[in-house]
């Protein structure tokens, strides 16, 4: 039998994670089990058995995972985080009056105007959304909304990762063009320091964006290496509408004007022909699926075989809680393969581990941060999730890929931990004070309720 010697000193680390079985979504599609994983400060140092990794490691922090699988954080690819207290306020609508007769009116109550009120909303709307995630696993958001001073201080605090997108929503305004990028770039100076931020341009969509103002988003992406993050062809009237007013569909109106050119992630993408795909496959753009709330608003199906077909990058969000109600990515990934396997008239279409993989690795990659997160290996971020597999819903275990998608859901996550720390344990946040987050809810429902007189 052969038998690993210990050295006579062991090397000290922040924090091992012992007896799993570890999904690393790395590019060998390696599966450790009875695996453990030794953390250093803020990047892991090392992953094997663990065996191996106690014979060479030490620390005063183990977390035994025992009955449980490890997966490095899931990516929600496209949220509006600050939305989590609109959560069911105006269900079982098509998409126009659910935005015209509800939420864009609350937002302009209590999120638009520059009061302490207002900043005050987004912040302990976002710490909400932030504490949610992290329930579900989720450890790097990239999210879309207002006021992201206030954001990222939520984001922060929570301790959890996130590109925060500078909205722009410009038709009908007089718009000083030198102004677009202006927040993003001055948070991204203000929070430089911070390891757990980074900033985008959000222009919301095409028909909300005047000509210019995306041929500026472009300029500036392309100056300044940001990401830009929109909406694209959602519901079935933008192609037509896009062509009426600009004599081409939406990916070749966004190449006319340079957003191909740019680091581009582009949520929904429902209606969007071949010929388009071929466009987005040569630029490296990304596509967000957010099937649920798409299903919820009556959007329709994305073309995720199509997608596939033409090799273009597709990834996975939820969207903001108002149009789909939870920020349970696993939930929307086991939802999304079963749904596009009976529209494929396939059922091997979309294997489990295809779409953990397209919820790790590959949206780290669609959002440009795959060298330092999206799979466990050593020298990337300690980013990692622990799945609870003890209890009776969860066994019998024969493949962990099927098991993760199909059976656990957010509710077996039983610990988190982003950029080294332990920020959900035991099903316990360690950042914040749930029953704190509860209560604030509970007041801003109240202040929602009297706006609408309800």
């Amino acid at each position: 039998m052969n038998t690993i010697t210990a050295p006579d000193r062991l090397t000290s680390v922040s924090t091992i994670v012992k007896n799993a079985l570890i999904l690393t979504m790395d590019g060998s599609h390696s599966v450790i089990e009875n695996g453990a994983i030794a953390i250093r400060e803020d990047k892991i140092a090392a992953i094997g058995t663990t065996e191996s990794i106690l014979a060479k490691y030490t620390s005063e922090q183990t977390i035994d995972a025992g009955d449980c699988i490890v997966i490095p954080g899931l990516i929600n690819a496209h949220t509006h985080i600050p939305m989590t207290y609109f959560k069911g306020l105006a269900d079982d609508l098509p998409l126009n009056p659910w935005l015209n007769d509800y939420i864009w009116p609350m937002e302009k109550i209590f999120v638009e105007p520059e009061t302490d009120e207002a900043h005050d909303f987004v912040y302990y709307a976002t710490l909400h959304g932030a504490a949610e995630m992290l329930r579900n696993g989720i450890t790097f958001a990239n999210d879309m909304y207002f006021k992201g001073e206030d954001m990222a201080r939520a984001f922060i605090k929570a301790g959890v990762r996130c590109i925060i997108g500078e909205p722009l929503i410009e038709n009908g305004k007089e718009t000083n063009l030198k102004d677009i990028g202006k927040l993003a770039l001055s948070l991204r100076k203000q929070y430089k320091d911070s390891p757990l931020l980074d900033f985008s341009l959000a222009p919301h969509a095409i028909y909300t964006n005047p000509r210019d103002v995306l041929v500026r988003c472009a300029e500036v992406a392309r100056e300044q290496d940001m990401l830009v993050h929109m909406h694209i062809s959602e519901a079935d009237w933008e192609p037509k509408q896009c062509l009426d007013e600009h004599g081409k569909l939406p990916i070749p109106y966004l190449q006319e004007i340079g957003l191909l050119k740019t680091p581009l992630i582009m949520a929904h993408g429902i209606h969007v022909t071949e010929g388009e795909m071929e466009l987005l496959a040569e630029s490296g753009a990304a596509i967000a699926i957010c099937t649920e709330s798409n299903l919820k608003l009556v959007n329709g199906f994305a073309p995720i075989r199509k997608y596939l077909q033409h090799k273009v990058r597709i990834c996975f969000g939820t969207d903001g809680v108002a149009s789909n109600n939870n920020l349970d990515l696993l939930s929307e990934l086991d939802f999304t393969a079963k749904l596009h396997k009976a529209l494929a008239k396939d059922p091997t279409f979309l294997p489990a581990e295809q779409m953990l993989r397209m919820a790790t690795v590959e949206a780290a990659k669609a959002l440009h941060k795959d060298k330092d997160i999206g799979s466990l290996e050593p020298g990337k971020k300690a980013d990692l999730v622990i799945l609870d597999c003890s209890g009776v819903e969860a066994q019998p275990l024969h493949n962990p890929y099927s098991q993760v998608i199909y059976a656990l859901g957010g509710r077996a996550v039983r610990d988190v931990i982003i950029h080294g720390e332990v920020v959900l344990k035991d099903k316990k946040l360690t950042r914040l004070d749930e029953a704190e987050l509860v209560g604030k809810a509970k007041e801003y429902r109240a202040k929602i309720r009297k706006e609408l007189n309800l």
